[in-house]
């Protein structure tokens, strides 16, 4: 329990001594005859003993009250605390938190440096206002000029150092608290459909190029998570590919084989016989080396060094030129293969399993449009299930007779009713 003190409080403990509730020196106090006689004094969750002056002993008591009731209802908050700079919380409280890798945190550091620390860095992090906050996120786009997702990906950074510094009892509420974040704009893709996907792979100048190609577009997979396949990963009999890494590149450090950024990427692939096939032959022209830091990898240059991700961003911009198709980013591979899914009657659940990507609002929000083209097929697909036979010339067992049951869709059995 804290107590009242007149013109006394402890002092600090010599070097060696203990900080927390050992030292049991008294001095006059500094502060006495100067406005504030009377030191409120009690100790924190830990047993450190904290002090706090006031002008009248009715002060100093209904502060002790305060304080020792925020400890029993678990919300109390070290005065203190929230002294502390956003800079020096961010960087060296938030940032190591993060479960992220090598890259991110360079990435996330950027943002940071970028666009928080210029505007609060030096400011005490419990200064920071809700009007304040609002006021911030609205530079982002009219001070720093930023578009489409980038607004809401740096607001999410720095909402989540308040938020965390909500966590650790530095603040009581987070200035962010009922301010909206920016608008997420998602752009609509448009992915290359078959035709065109062909027409580049044909026109790829390397085996290395028309193969990495192809096969992205049969799998999806992320340019890092392309560039590193390796041979162990592939599972030919299973027709199974295990996504659990890629190849990246950091400043310094050049390119390396690194994890996943999130769990959800971690993931295992099935293959169409055709990627299969194409891996195969592909191996078996171009057998990846047996030791070493590359061993296995599938697809490198002619230096046997990793394919880096300017180089095949280059390759396909030189082979849309000489296709004579429209510019196309690696990535549209991606969407290509999601697209496919999509039309092919996946639900979103199962297109977010195959993308890895972290939610399935990830999958929603970049490929809404593409699933209410999708419309058309869930008519035709009642349509067929509740006509008469001999009604709209639907005698036929499925809309897609003949092509694969959509995963989600798969049954394991069904009810007839028969004749006795």
């Amino acid at each position: 329990m804290g107590y009242v003190a007149d013109r006394w409080h402890k002092s600090r403990p010599a070097k060696g001594e203990a900080e927390c509730g050992e030292h049991k020196g008294l001095v006059a106090s500094k502060a006495h005859g100067n406005g504030k006689r009377w030191q409120a004094r009690y100790d924190d969750p830990n047993g450190c003993e904290i002090t706090s002056l006031h002008k009248t002993k009715t002060e100093a008591e209904n502060e002790i009250v305060k304080q020792e009731s925020a400890k029993q209802t678990g919300s109390w908050l070290d005065p203190k605390a929230g002294t502390i700079t956003v800079e020096k919380y961010a960087l060296e409280t938030w940032l190591p938190a993060q479960n992220i890798i090598g890259r991110s945190v360079k990435e996330y550091k950027g943002a940071l440096d970028r666009y928080l620390i210029p505007e609060w860095g030096n400011r005490q992090i419990r200064s920071i206002r809700p009007s304040e906050a609002g006021a911030w996120q609205q530079l982002l786009t009219s001070k720093y000029e930023l578009s489409r997702s980038y607004p809401n990906r740096v607001a999410r950074y720095v909402r989540g150092v308040f938020r965390l510094a909500v966590i650790d009892r530095v603040i009581a509420v987070s200035p962010f608290d009922g301010i909206k974040a920016p608008t997420l704009v998602q752009s609509d893709v448009y992915p290359p459909d078959i035709a065109e996907v062909q027409l580049l792979v044909e026109h790829a100048y390397k085996p290395l190029w028309a193969a990495m190609f192809e096969v992205d577009a049969q799998t999806g997979l992320r340019s890092g998570e392309l560039r590193g396949m390796r041979l162990e990963k592939v599972d030919f009999l299973r027709r199974l590919y295990h996504v659990d890494e890629q190849v990246v590149y950091e400043a310094g450090k050049g390119l390396y084989l690194d994890k996943l950024k999130t769990g959800a990427g971690k993931r295992v692939l099935p293959l169409s016989q055709r990627t299969v096939d194409l891996l195969a032959a592909y191996v078996a022209a171009h057998p990846p080396a047996t030791e070493g830091e590359w061993a296995g990898l599938i697809f490198r240059m002619p230096n046997r060094l990793p394919v880096g991700e300017s180089t095949i961003d280059w390759a396909l911009k030189q082979t849309c030129r000489y296709a004579k198709s429209p510019p196309r980013h690696m990535h549209d591979f991606r969407h290509h293969y999601a697209s496919v899914l999509i039309a092919g009657g996946e639900n979103p659940k199962v297109v977010q399993k195959r993308l890895g990507h972290k939610d399935v609002m990830t999958t929603l929000r970049v490929y809404a449009h593409l699933f209410a083209e999708a419309e058309e097929q869930t008519r035709e697909v009642l349509d067929a299930a509740w006509a008469k036979p001999g009604e709209t010339g639907a005698e036929k067992e499925s809309p897609q007779q003949g092509g694969r049951i959509p995963e989600s869709r798969r049954s394991k059995g069904a009810l007839k009713q028969v004749s006795g």
